[in-house]
């Protein structure tokens, strides 16, 4: 039996290992940026591509939204209060050949443009606004960031203020403001019910004017109620109603009451 030349047994494993280095797959979330001697050839994948090995070299982009957490930043507002202030900057790529020719690291520098963003975004803007306009302030940071981060091939999608951290003495002046627009809306609604008392009032009086009766009614029916009481006195200046009102008394107290 021929014996197989060392030679071709070497010329085979070189052949092999050529193949095995010239064929490359990336997923479907993902592109290769291939450069030929330095020069651009452009986004491969997904799937199976070749490339030339020790000629061509390829950059691997994830195409998948990227969460990038902003850390706090201290920011003085436009009221002259510091705040600590973080967010989320969710972001990807469209153009993956941008990404990688345009900068030289999209995902830091997306980061740094958010955090400097951030800053002259809240600087400009009140302690108010920033605690009940976050949406608006939200919405006005994607867009920038959208704008600047376009020419890099870079699609913002989102911002997100997470938190808003105040110092400890603006804290309590906001409980205090808190407390005091409570008790201004308490005594509002004591007055509001004090006028409609009132004006209640003024209603029945006006009745009573019309109708003697009915106040001498009403006049029957309080003696009933203080006569409930033991150990009370009843005075009145209305001599003709005396025994009237005595009968009333006598039976509701039982007996108990003097006149």
């Amino acid at each position: 039996m021929p014996e197989i030349p060392v030679s071709l047994v070497a010329l085979l494993l070189v052949v092999l290992g050529l193949l095995s280095m010239s064929i490359k797959v990336v997923k479907e979330y993902e592109r290769a940026v291939i450069f030929r001697l330095g020069r651009l050839l452009g986004a491969k994948g997904p799937g199976l591509f070749f490339i030339i090995p020790f000629v061509d070299t390829f950059i691997k982009v994830d195409l998948r939204i990227v969460t990038a957490d902003v850390p706090e930043q201290r920011i003085i507002t436009k009221d002259n209060v510091t705040v600590g202030v973080d967010a989320v900057v969710y972001y990807k790529v469209m153009d993956p050949v941008s990404a990688v020719t345009k900068i030289e690291n999209y995902h830091f520098g997306v980061l740094m443009l958010a955090q400097t963003t951030l800053r002259d975004i809240v600087g400009q803007v009140e302690l108010d606004e920033i605690l009940t306009k976050r949406e608006e302030i939200n919405k006005k940071l994607q867009e920038i960031l959208d704008t600047l981060t376009d020419p890099w091939g870079i699609k913002v999608t989102a911002v997100t203020i997470k938190e808003v951290k105040l110092p400890e003495t603006m804290l309590r002046a906001m409980a205090k403001q808190a407390e005091a627009e409570r008790w201004r809306r308490a005594r509002i609604i004591e007055a509001e019910g004090e006028r409609q008392a009132a004006k209640i009032m003024a209603e029945a009086a006006e009745f009573y004017e019309k109708h003697p009766s009915a106040l001498r009614l009403r006049e029957l029916q309080t003696l009933v109620e203080i006569a409930k009481e033991k150990n009370m006195v009843i005075i009145t200046n209305q001599h003709s109603s005396i025994g009237e009102a005595l009968a009333i008394a006598k039976k509701a107290a039982g007996g108990g009451s003097q006149t």
